[in-house]
């Protein structure tokens, strides 16, 4: 992950608040780390796992935290067919994502549909559409074999 998204990660920390508690540079500490692994994570699994450096950290704070960098477009929320969804650090380009019905992985595609297509799918509901999210579920290679 390039050191742009870090940089991207502990600016929007910074003006989120004024005040640079712990609380707040663990969780960016940790994001910069999932996403130079490229790992996904659910909200729970890191207050949990930040629970462990510092057990008075906050649940609250954790996910309001994620929140707000769901809503800068710093994370991605992905969606799973069984109803529950993950976060990961994806970078902020456009794309859409894989994700696998038995093992939960996760794969990036720069594929999307055309733009012609979305305006004409607007027309046709009088809608003005500000955005999309494409959900795309299946079984990965390893869980087909």
């Amino acid at each position: 992950m390039s050191k742009e998204i870090a940089e991207k990660i502990y600016s929007a920390f910074d003006e989120m608040s004024q005040r640079n508690t712990r609380p707040r540079r663990l969780i960016a500490e940790r994001l910069v780390e999932l996403a130079n692994n490229g790992n996904d994570f659910t909200t729970d699994d890191l207050w949990q796992e930040l629970r462990a450096i510092d057990p008075k950290i906050g649940r609250a704070t954790v996910f309001r935290s994620i929140e707000k960098m769901v809503d800068k477009r710093l994370l991605d929320r992905i969606e799973f067919a069984d109803g529950t969804h993950h976060y990961r650090v994806c970078g902020g380009s456009h794309h859409h994502h894989l994700t696998c019905t038995q093992c939960h992985r996760v794969v990036e595609v720069d594929l999307c549909l055309p733009a012609d297509q979305i305006h004409a799918i607007g027309d046709q509901a009088n809608f003005e559409i500000e955005g999309h999210s494409l959900a795309l579920f299946g079984r990965c290679e390893a869980c087909r074999s």
